[in-house]
């Protein structure tokens, strides 16, 4: 039985869907067969990040209208062994579209992948709460400053009211300069949060070259934030992967 993930951030530009992608591009080249899902319908560009923007033709509501089956609208990866990517509607909101509908698409996502990722829109809206529908677990991505950890604890409370009790936190760009002031900030989202921290990646300009280029960034081999975000993969596997030693604890 597969695992569904919903990543979060309270707001835009916390990399959010660059961690999506390279995640599940991670989860992949690891072995384990992993779908990775656009949920912001309208404003989808998670397909940049990966490089699949020539690979797809159908999204998640031709799936839950009946027009098509899941694994026909998955679009495999030409580069990345067992990754598969199904991208958001262009022209349909999430209103359109029923909750009871997408807990039922994870229901078939978790007999046909070991892992999904879902992309889910920055915010606490409509969209966010669609792509949480049926989530066994969320990981919340925010940066290195008091309001986006603050928005995130936002969007804890709101992840445990639909449901969704198996929290992960990752703080992304943390540029080394500031690297020591994060920490009692970090301890203190912990708390708040509830949630157990499960990475921190560093600034990197590998990530915007990468994301220009469509290339996922697990294929820029030995790069700092690559490797980071491979070892976010394996803790999510189950994998006892140490931390940075300030925030063992977590």
């Amino acid at each position: 039985m597969g695992k569904v993930i919903v990543v979060a951030s309270g707001k835009g530009g916390t990399g959010k869907t660059t961690s999506v992608g390279a995640i599940s591009s991670c989860l992949a080249a690891l072995g384990h067969k992993t779908l990775c899902i656009d949920c912001d319908a309208g404003l989808r560009n998670l397909d940049i990040i990966i490089g699949m923007t020539e690979y797809t033709v159908t999204d998640f509501f031709d799936v839950l209208q009946g027009r098509t089956e899941l694994l026909e609208a998955c679009a495999e990866h030409p580069r990345i062994k067992n990754l598969y990517f199904l991208p958001a509607p262009a022209f349909h909101g999430p209103e359109e579209i029923d909750a009871d509908d997408m807990a039922g698409l994870t229901a078939q996502i978790r007999e046909q992948f070991d892992y999904c990722l879902i992309d889910a829109p920055a915010g606490i809206g409509p969209g966010f709460r669609l792509a949480a529908q049926g989530a066994d677990m969320a990981l919340i991505v925010t940066v290195g400053d008091m309001s986006s950890m603050r928005d995130g604890q936002r969007v804890a409370e709101e992840l445990r009211s639909l449901g969704v009790r198996e929290l992960r936190l990752i703080v992304n760009r943390v540029s080394g300069r500031n690297f020591r002031k994060l920490s009692t900030t970090v301890d203190d989202v912990i708390d708040a949060i509830g949630a157990r921290l499960v990475g921190l990646v560093e600034e990197d300009e590998e990530v915007f070259l990468a994301s220009n280029s469509e290339t996922p960034l697990i294929l820029y081999e030995n790069k700092r934030a690559a490797l980071q975000f491979l070892q976010i993969a394996r803790r999510l596997t189950g994998e006892r992967i140490p931390l940075v030693k300030r925030w063992s604890r977590a």
